[in-house]
Parts: structure tokens; C-alpha cells; sequence
């Protein structure tokens, strides 16, 4: 038995490319899906923004009843909605100086609304606390006692909000012991 061993080079296939035709209809087709979700897009990232501000707010929210109940002062989170700025230091009336206070300002793009019971004004009118006074300048204060409770006179409701369409809020849990988000634009008034 004989084997015919006998060269044959190897099979080259052709190189495969793609063509200039072909790129440029993947170039559209990439053109037509952004333009398509682009609004879509931006829409998320700026509803993003409300998002963490209200989660940036309401854990500051936890972190001065916290403070309140652990160190036994009276923790004030203030609003000055006019300059779209908010803090928490503690009161005034028991500390003079606070290492810990802190402070943030809004986004651009968002506004901030107080709503306060008719409750909460007559209390604030009545208190005997300089912080925990309401001011018509623009300036609100949340009031977490050591005990752990919301004074009285702590708005029922504030209210984040991005253009005409978006809105969340920060509304006083049923037990007044703290605050929880709530979406949409109806709210109910207590």
C-alpha cells in the first residue's frame, strides 16, 4: 500500500471587512436609537437628581433624631426655601457651637415648598424655643426632640420638586415619631 504524499498549500479564505455601505447603515441605525431614547434618558437622570436629594434629605432626617436621642439636645433641621439651602445643627438654646452641624444646597433644577398644619403654625406661635419659632422670611425648622419625637410645630410636609411634573415629598409618619417619601402629586392634608 502506498500513500501519495504530495504538497498542497494551504487554503486561504478571503479576508472578510466590512464594507463602507455597511458602516454607514450601522452608523444610522445607532443615530435613529439614540435620537429615540434620548428623551427617555434624559428624563432618568433627571428625576435621578430629585431622587437623591430626597434621599439625601430624609437621612438627614434620621441622622438628627438620632443625634437628639444620643446625645439628649434637641437637633434642628432648618429650611430656608428661598435659597434653596438646608442644615441640621443642634438647637441653639442648649449649644452654642456644634462641630457636627452641616449644611447643603438644592440642585439647580429643584425647588423645595413647606406645608405646615394649622396645628404646627399655632404651636410654633406658642413655643418657648427661639429655633423652633416659624419666620415668614422663608425659614423652617424640623424640630427632633431627645425623647425621639418631632415637636409640634415641625411642618407635616416637604415637598421636592423638578419642573411641572415631578414631585416627591417628605410628609410626617402618622405616629409624628419620624418622616417617610411619598410620590405624586396629592397630598393629603391632615
Amino acid at each position: 500500500m502506498t500513500i501519495d504524499v504530495t504538497y498542497q498549500p494551504a487554503r486561504r479564505w478571503p479576508r472578510k471587512a466590512f464594507t463602507l455601505i455597511e458602516l454607514i447603515l450601522v452608523m444610522v441605525l445607532l443615530a435613529v436609537v439614540i435620537a429615540i431614547s434620548a428623551p427617555s434618558l434624559s428624563r432618568f437622570f433627571r428625576s435621578r437628581s430629585l431622587d437623591s436629594e430626597v434621599r439625601r434629605f430624609m437621612a438627614l432626617t434620621r441622622h438628627a433624631q438620632s443625634r437628639a436621642v444620643s446625645e439628649g439636645v434637641p437637633m434642628v433641621l432648618w429650611l430656608e426655601t428661598k435659597e434653596r439651602t438646608y442644615g441640621l445643627n443642634a438647637d441653639k438654646t442648649f449649644v452654642t457651637e456644634d462641630p457636627k452641624a452641616e449644611q447643603f444646597t438644592l440642585d439647580e433644577s429643584l425647588e423645595v415648598e413647606v406645608r405646615l398644619s394649622s396645628d404646627a403654625q399655632n404651636a410654633g406661635q406658642l413655643s418657648q424655643f427661639k429655633n423652633e419659632r416659624q419666620a415668614t422670611s422663608g425659614l423652617y425648622t424640623l424640630r427632633f426632640n431627645p425623647d425621639g419625637f418631632v415637636s409640634a410645630s415641625s411642618p407635616d410636609t416637604v415637598i421636592f420638586s423638578q419642573g411641572k411634573s415631578d414631585e416627591l415629598s417628605v410628609t410626617q409618619s402618622r405616629n409624628r415619631l419620624s418622616y417617610e417619601i411619598q410620590a405624586g402629586k396629592q397630598i393629603a392634608r391632615r
